[in-house]
Formats: C-alpha cells, structure tokens, sequence
C-alpha cells in the first residue's frame, strides 16, 4: 500500500512538472509570436512611410522627365501594391516589387542634371534614403525574429508543445532577389 502511494505520488509529481513545462513552453511561444507580430508592424510602419513619400517623388521626377512615363506607371502601381496588400507575405511581394520599380526611377534621375539639382528632390531624396535605411533594418529584426520562432518551434521538447497548440512555423521572410545580388557595372 505504501510503495503504491509512493509510485502515484512519482508519477503526480512527474505529471505536474511535465505539464509546467508545457505550458513553459506554450507561454514562450505565444511571446515569440506576438514578438513577430511587433516586428512586422514596424516594418509596414517603415513601408508606409516610403510609400507616403513616392508619390511626392514621383510628381517631382515627372515635372521634368515628361518622357518616362512607362517607369513613372510602374512606381506608382507598384506602390499601389503595396498599399492594397494584407498579410506579411503579400506585402513582401509587393515591396520587392516597389524596389525594382525605385531603381528604374532613380536611373532615370541620372538623365536629368538639372532634377538632381532640384531642392525638392533633393530632399525627397534624402528622406527616401533615410527610410530605406530603417526598412532595411526593420526587415533584419523582423527576419530575426522569425528565426528565433521558427528555432524555437522545432526544438524538442519545444516541437511537441508546439504541435499540442498550434503553433506553426512562419516562412515570411525577407529575401534578396537574384537580380538583386547582381553587381552593377560602372562605366566612366
């Protein structure tokens, strides 16, 4: 009788701290999707504030690039993209998209001296590079943060409370574009 109560009383206290542990684990993973979450608003905080300034920018670079037209449709569409995507991964999307879309605009700048001396541009310039600064390191913290989810949701014994709760891994991950890992050529 005794060795029995001895074995329950193993087996109660083997059982509760094996529950702790899992609710442990579930309230790490909840603080680490909610960390996602905080990450990725200050990223669409950083986009939005780019996209507030494109259309500044672009109204600029038409007064005197009458001709581009076709780059200064792909701006603003790709910025409309951007505004009309919901989750993570269409914003993703639609931000690499908007970069390409910034780069053909800023070739074009390179045909008009008299626009990159233009104060108004200048300064959109400016902030524009400044916003991209804090885009890029939004997108570092954001792409952190889901790393460290992720790491953490396939640990053991992590994967198994995981599992029991729901949770999932995130794959929304900034990523650099081949294109993008080009090296451009400079001719003088």
């Amino acid at each position: 009788m005794k060795a029995v109560a001895i074995v329950l009383g193993v087996l109660l206290l083997a059982g509760l701290i094996f529950g702790g542990k899992l609710v442990g684990i579930r309230n790490e993973l909840v603080t680490q999707r909610e960390s996602i979450n905080g990450a990725w608003a200050q990223v669409d905080v950083a986009l939005q504030r780019r996209a507030d300034l494109i259309p500044n920018l672009v109204e600029t670079v038409k007064g005197f690039a009458k001709q581009e037209r076709e780059v200064m449709e792909s701006v603003t569409s790709a910025r409309a993209a951007l505004l009309g995507a919901r989750t993570p991964q269409e914003k993703i999307d639609a931000n690499t998209r908007l970069d390409g879309a910034l780069g053909r605009l800023l070739l074009v700048v390179e045909n008009y001296p008299n626009l990159k001396s233009n104060e108004n541009f200048l300064r959109l310039q400016d902030e524009l590079a400044g916003t991209e600064n804090r885009i890029a390191v939004e997108r570092r913290k954001y792409n952190e943060t889901v790393q460290r989810y992720n790491t953490t949701i396939e640990l053991f014994p992590n994967n198994i409370a995981a599992s029991l709760f729901g949770f999932a891994r995130n794959d929304a991950y900034f990523k650099t574009e081949p294109a993008a890992r080009t090296v451009p050529k400079v001719a003088f």
